[in-house]
């Protein structure tokens, strides 16, 4: 089967995905949390920096679950309209908002 190429909203969805992860983790190990998850910690490198955009809803629902966050609020994070304002990386509130 021929995987068709991304199109440019799915890119950035990636790409918010893997800054919501990022975010999310704050400073915990990227290995510890790969692991607690039951993904190897390339697939989770390859998700938070956007190179995998279109992950397995499973590995998602893992590492949301070791990171403490509602499918549901990540699915509201990564598919509002473009144009929207991203938080800040300074939002430390944000992954608590998110797992409520």
């Amino acid at each position: 089967m021929v995987r068709l190429p991304l199109t440019p909203a799915e890119v950035e969805r990636g790409q918010r995905l893997g800054a919501l992860l990022r975010r999310a983790r704050g400073e915990r190990s990227m290995l510890r949390i790969a692991l607690d998850a039951h993904v190897s910690p390339e697939t989770l490198r390859k998700i938070e920096s956007g190179r995998v955009a279109t992950p397995a809803f499973p590995t998602i629902a893992a590492i949301a679950d070791v990171l403490g966050l509602s499918l549901d609020a990540v699915w509201a994070e990564i598919s509002r309209p473009e144009g929207d304002v991203e938080p800040t990386d300074t939002d430390h509130d944000a992954p608590e908002r998110l797992a409520s």
